[in-house]
């Protein structure tokens, strides 16, 4: 593994890391910043696990290499309490009861918030549908993520 220099500002704060630039970000988040709600699912971004917000966009972190995000904006799950929007999303998932096994969790929360943070947000549960897309869940808690985020996105379940 070549090792160099690797600066990247997560959560607000800049990091001076000695690190192979071509590690995915999710590792690098995970096992050199202690990071772990950003979770490695498939290890392909396909499965939306490692979701994490990169210049307020939601962006797939397990398989791009860190070296990549150097001079944006990464923010993970562990600071969207911090946030009014990503605090709103947590509230609705705790009420909507929308985590069961909770591995794809994180990366639905980061996704949601994304959305409500994006002026034209789909606002319909088939626009929704098509937005999460990219995001697997396995217990069957959909119809509950989708209430948490029609619910931030201002709108009562259908």
């Amino acid at each position: 593994m070549d090792r160099s220099g690797l600066t990247l500002t997560v959560n607000g704060k800049t990091h001076e890391l000695e690190a192979d630039g071509d590690m995915p970000l999710a590792y690098v988040l995970r096992d050199l910043l202690g990071l772990k709600g950003t979770k490695i699912g498939c290890g392909l971004e396909q499965c939306g696990a490692c979701t994490v917000l990169v210049d307020g966009a939601a962006t797939q972190s397990c398989a791009s290499p860190a070296a990549l995000f150097e001079g944006r904006k990464i923010v993970t799950v562990e600071a969207l309490s911090d946030d009014p929007t990503g605090r709103r999303v947590q509230d609705a998932f705790v009420a909507a009861g929308a985590a069961q096994c909770g591995y794809c969790t994180a990366g639905l929360v980061v996704a949601v918030t994304a959305l409500a943070q994006t002026p034209d947000a789909p606002r319909d549960r088939d626009a929704l549908k098509t937005a999460l897309a990219p995001h697997l869940c396995r217990c069957g808690t959909h119809p509950r993520i989708l209430a948490a985020a029609e619910a931030v996105l201002g709108q009562e379940g259908t």
